[in-house]
């Protein structure tokens, strides 16, 4: 068989092939055009094993690596460097590496989800940038009454739902003309995305069925139907996260840890994480800060509780993420619904 790594850019992949002893075969610049992946690879061993970086154009490619009859290789590609351990980066040197580590049984390698999957994530995706979207847009206009003592709603929780939508137009009509007319604008935007919003929550109704993976998700706290299916689809096989500590640092809810010298010191969440993983997470996790008065006695409220008078807000919320990734491994380990935790009684101290 022969050894195959792509270093693959928004342009061209450089492929470079090599035997078992680590000598080089070929070394070619692929155009990306549909097809010329293909028609590389057919010149050598069937069969043979393709290392493909994870980049932002790997779809087309990993599919054209199957159709020439090779085994695609999807590598982490932040773990992949450090395992190479290279001060100089050239693509002809990441190629190497990438060879590298394949003869040494070590490369590493992620989970490729099925070419079906692939497409459906991209409902859930592109609903969440429409979301992030709307929250831009909502943040926007606080800002803008803020700026002139305009944010004053009461005990009004929501100034964008349907009942209030008169008030908020009457203090945006209190803005100097140009703020005003810039104002209303955001106001036309802010509908036209809730619209799309809605289309893809309705398109994904459509879409999925209610599996039972969903079913068992929606048992936890903060998770709807959305929610879980996004969770369903960026998991894809729960069985290949070895613990519910792995589930969750894929999620990106486990923060950067330095521990020396008998001091450990927690740093931010990792960037190097499934984003639509952690930002469902995120969602499901703000909804129970935003009802934990409506159900103190739930885990979930009394972790928030508990760890914001502590840490604060911010804090808290990244806890119940965890907490709620961690769940998501249980349930769907076990294929049983989620269940309150229990705390055990401490034990007497003997005397």
């Amino acid at each position: 068989m022969d050894i195959i790594a792509f270093d693959s850019h928004k342009r061209y992949t450089l492929s470079l092939v090599e035997d078992r002893e680590g000598r080089v075969l070929t070394e070619a610049r692929i155009p990306h055009t549909r097809g010329a992946v293909k028609e590389f690879l057919q010149q050598f061993t069937p069969g043979s094993t393709v290392a493909v970086e994870t980049i932002g154009s790997w779809y087309w490619i990993l599919d054209e690596i199957v159709e020439a009859g090779m085994r695609p290789a999807l590598v982490h590609a932040r773990k992949a460097k450090l395992m190479m351990g290279m001060i100089n980066k050239t693509d002809r040197l990441d190629a190497h590496g990438l060879n590298r580590l394949q003869r040494n049984g070590t490369l590493p390698e992620v989970w490729i989800p099925p070419a079906e999957l692939r497409d459906k994530r991209d409902l859930g995706r592109t609903r969440m940038v429409f979301s992030n979207m709307r929250t831009k847009i909502k943040n926007r206009i606080h800002s803008v009454l803020s700026k002139y003592a305009l944010h004053d709603f009461g005990k009004v929780s929501d100034i964008f739902g349907k009942r209030n939508r008169d008030q908020l137009k009457q203090r945006v009509d209190e803005l100097p003309p140009q703020t005003r007319f810039t104002t209303h604008c955001l106001l036309d935007e802010l509908d036209s995305v809730q619209g799309k919003i809605s289309v893809f929550e309705d398109r994904m109704k459509e879409v999925y069925a209610e599996t039972p993976e969903i079913k068992i998700l929606r048992t936890i706290p903060g998770i709807g139907f959305l929610l879980a299916v996004v969770i369903a689809n960026e998991l894809g096989d729960i069985s290949r996260f070895a613990s519910p500590a792995s589930l969750a640092s894929y999620a990106g809810t486990t923060p950067r840890v330095h521990a020396s010298g008998g001091k450990v010191r927690y740093g931010p969440l990792r960037s190097d994480v499934n984003h639509y993983l952690q930002w469902a997470f995120a969602e499901a996790a703000n909804s129970i800060c935003v009802n934990h008065k409506r159900c103190p006695d739930r885990h979930a409220s009394r972790l928030y509780t508990r760890i914001r008078k502590r840490r604060g807000h911010f804090k808290a919320i990244g806890a119940v993420m965890r907490h709620l990734a961690e769940a998501t491994y249980h349930v769907l380990s076990k294929m049983e619904p989620y269940r309150e935790p229990t705390t055990k009684a401490a034990s007497p101290r003997k005397a």
